[in-house]
């Protein structure tokens, strides 16, 4: 009876030796002739110089007091005298037949005005053409007696038609010697006049509806009182703080 051989113990390679010895070749020959496969050789530094100098053979050195100027296109930015003819003229055309370019707020002609605690931005959106205009009267030409007649009838059939935004057309008064008398007189007629009581804000219209030439106003539901000021003044202070 063979004696059992001890439990866990597993020996793959033991008659590995008896099978090699039993080939024809010896293993030292199956090593010499396949030997392993490295990677290629790399050139000796000796070499490296000499592949360097082959390859520089034809350049010529710069001398050190050469300048060499690089040229960037880099395009710097253009400024109003930077801008050629052609644009020029472009802008000028979209200024004249469409009023482009061209704010009114920024010329010495722009007026404007607001009524009792109105705030600043109804002025502005005002000229801005934030309200639509539901209608409009010409005044350019008239005598200032005729102007302000037909000025007060307009406003009496827009206010009792319930017209809110309104243009008035009165000229630039170019021709006049000193200031524009019809323009002067309509901030006069609108701030200082009976008038004042309807204005919420009035403003130099914008350049497709006259520009300097005419102007917004923005009308009331009703007329604004020294009772109803008082009325709101009282009703201010009768609030708890």
């Amino acid at each position: 009876m063979k004696p059992s051989k001890p439990r866990g113990t597993f020996r793959p390679f033991k008659d590995l030796k008896t099978l090699l010895d039993s080939r024809s070749f010896p293993i030292s020959q199956c090593l010499t002739e396949h030997p392993p496969k490295r990677g290629k050789d790399k050139p000796e530094p000796e070499d490296e110089q000499k592949l360097f100098q082959e390859a520089m053979a034809d350049v010529t050195p710069i001398s050190k007091n050469t300048h060499i100027e690089k040229n960037i296109d880099i395009d710097p930015p253009r400024g109003p005298e930077d801008e050629s003819e052609a644009d020029a003229l472009l802008r000028l055309k979209s200024l004249v037949d469409h009023g482009e370019g061209f704010v009114i707020a920024d010329t010495p002609e722009y007026i404007e005005g607001a009524g009792y605690k109105v705030p600043p931005e109804i002025t502005r959106r005002l000229h801005r053409g934030d309200f639509s205009i539901q209608a409009h009267i010409d005044l350019h030409g008239l005598s200032v007696q005729n102007a302000y007649e037909a000025f007060e009838k307009f406003l009496k059939h827009s206010i009792m038609t319930g017209k809110r935004g309104v243009l008035i057309v009165h000229g630039r008064g170019l021709s006049s010697p000193e200031k524009p008398v019809l323009k002067t007189k309509l901030v006069e007629w609108l701030t200082c006049g009976p008038w004042r009581k309807w204005v919420i804000a009035f403003s130099s219209a914008r350049a497709c509806d006259g520009g300097a030439g005419a102007t917004y106003l923005l009308l009331r539901h009703r007329p604004l009182t020294k009772r109803f000021r008082k009325t709101k003044k009282e009703k201010r202070r009768g609030q708890p703080d």
